[in-house]
């Protein structure tokens, strides 16, 4: 009988203590929690900010990439006129036309500038890596050809503006002599093959690759002649 009273009695104290252990547990969670939680949201606060301002970053980059696209799209949807188009444009919408197509291929700082007094220069510019551009527009009919006096004329001009490039710009073709002219002294000489590539959305920096051809062979020529004339 008393054995069964001292283990009523030891269960009683476990008890107790597991009470006291447990009530004592509880209050250093709160006690932890209280000088832990503002610290805690504040981490939570932290990360959610970092995840919207991720996502709008993310966002934004998408829309910006996308409209990017849309307007070069647009850039070269606006500039693909016909050649005849071109040929009934004057000299002042042609050289616009260039200036445009230059801006259109990443060009900064792009002007006109032809008119009276124009120290041979029609358009000025800088490539998209920086170099200084001039750029000479001839808005000639087909049948005519670019002789080379017209050539030593833009060669006067990149002295003149201090230049690194210069390029010439046609309706028309150049003789075989200023085409060889063009090529010796680092002139890029775009005809109207090449004007047309432009015009459809090829890069001023394309047309680079491909400088000094394009006009063909003997009977391109012949081609070129019955078509135009001259």
């Amino acid at each position: 009988m008393a054995g069964r009273r001292r283990g009523k009695a030891a269960r009683g104290r476990r008890a107790r203590q597991l009470s006291w252990g447990g009530a004592a547990a509880l209050l250093l969670a709160v006690v932890f929690w209280a000088s832990v939680w503002p610290y805690v949201l504040g981490v939570v606060a932290v990360g959610v900010v970092a995840a919207i301002t991720w996502r709008l970053w993310r966002t934004d980059r998408l829309l910006r990439g996308g409209d990017r696209l849309w307007r070069q799209e647009e850039a070269v949807q606006a500039g693909r006129r016909t050649l005849t188009q071109v040929d009934a444009m004057t000299g002042t919408e042609f050289e616009e036309l260039v200036a445009g197509l230059c801006r259109r291929d990443g060009c900064t700082e792009v002007r006109r500038v032809g008119g009276a007094g124009d120290n041979g220069a029609d358009v000025l510019g800088r490539l998209p890596d920086g170099r200084t551009m001039v750029v000479q527009c001839k808005r000639y009919a087909p049948s005519r050809a670019i002789p080379n006096r017209e050539l030593r004329d833009l060669l006067g001009a990149r002295v003149h503006f201090r230049a690194d490039v210069a390029v010439f710009v046609t309706t028309s073709r150049f003789t075989r002599p200023s085409e060889k002219f063009a090529l010796e002294h680092g002139i890029l000489a775009v005809h109207r093959d090449l004007l047309g590539l432009w015009n459809n959305g090829a890069s001023l920096k394309s047309l680079g690759e491909v400088n000094g051809r394009g006009q063909g062979d003997a009977r391109h020529r012949v081609r070129w002649k019955k078509a135009y004339g001259g």
